[in-house]
């Protein structure tokens, strides 16, 4: 299989894309708001155009509907990113043009993603052939299996990853760059594994990330917002169940639940003593406080999630 020619077209049909969206996006006047909380560098970004996934989305659902690899699993992964993509893109679409800054409740998110994460379950457990097996990386050909809590332990993982990703799109490129990384790594332990759909589709969004990059590298001039942020979680919690390797998640992921989880501790020290952690979370804005330049921010998140793929390549080296 020949994951360079399927990056490569979507790479192209999104740098094609960009200069037809961007200015659509400007007209249609759906410029990105910046929280006077956040850092003061980030202000000069109001205005610039949002909601500009749809751009990789493109690329990634055509490119991959085109390579004559159709099945479940490539129907799974099509469903999940469009699922997730499509509750970002109402946020972003109440946030951004009926100019209700709050966008969705926060309840009304959780509930549509337990939602699709309940369909994503059953789905799978129905269609696989190991049902509620998982991999479990560094260990030789052991998979256990979670029976009854898989359905709870998959739902906890599709909406961490999910909302992990969404706090990582604060920087230039950053979340961009950083889901290309474990696409990639995504698509070469799918193409080892056997499983084609897997292969096309990582690659596939992995290629859509790259041209999109071009556009939303520093100074970004158009953000994937929720629509983008959401669809990309969506996309990797799906083909880490399909994959059987929910687990990896926390790994090749690493720079996702670092944010997260600077997040959270943020708010825990802040409610119990008073005091924060962190200058801001999620945790790249504490970097960029602390007297790094946000390009700097971003091409070290990005090394490190280099560094997490090859490292998660040698956990799986008994599978691949």
């Amino acid at each position: 299989m020949d994951i360079i020619r399927i990056i490569g077209i979507s790479f192209i049909i999104a740098l094609l894309l960009g200069p037809l969206s961007i200015p659509l996006l400007r007209k249609l006047n759906v410029g990105q708001s910046i929280r006077e909380e956040g850092p003061k560098s980030h202000i000069k970004k109001s205005g610039t155009p949002t909601m500009g996934g749809i751009i990789f989305l493109v690329a990634a659902i055509v490119t991959s509907l085109t390579s004559g690899i159709i099945n479940k699993d490539i129907s799974l992964l099509i469903f999940s990113t469009l699922g997730f993509g499509a509750i970002g893109f109402i946020d972003d679409f109440i946030k951004v043009v009926l100019k209700r800054n709050l966008g969705l409740r926060a309840y009304q998110k959780l509930l549509a993603q337990i939602l699709i994460a309940v369909i994503l379950v059953i789905y799978q457990t129905k269609t696989a052939s190991q049902g509620t097996e998982i991999i479990v990386p560094f260990l030789n050909n052991f998979y256990l299996d979670l029976g009854v809590l898989y359905l709870p332990f998959i739902i906890f993982v599709v909406v961490g990853t999910v909302n992990s990703v969404n706090l990582t799109d604060g920087l230039d490129g950053l979340a961009t760059g950083i889901t290309l990384i474990v696409l990639s790594f995504f698509s070469l332990v799918a193409l080892k594994m056997g499983y084609g759909a897997v292969t096309v589709f990582s690659a596939a969004l992995a290629g859509g990330c790259l041209g999109f990059l071009k556009y939303n590298s520093y100074p970004a001039r158009v953000f994937m917002g929720d629509t983008g942020s959401l669809a990309l979680g969506g996309a990797i919690a799906a083909i880490s169940i399909i994959l059987k390797l929910p687990l990896i998640l926390p790994i090749v992921g690493g720079v996702y639940f670092a944010e997260t989880l600077s997040v959270i501790l943020q708010v825990l020290s802040f409610k119990l003593t008073g005091k924060r952690l962190f200058k801001m979370s999620p945790l790249h804005h504490h970097f960029e406080l602390s007297g790094w330049k946000e390009t700097k921010v971003v091409t070290v998140f990005w090394g490190v999630t280099v560094l997490l793929s090859l490292f998660s390549l040698l956990s799986l080296k008994y599978y691949i």
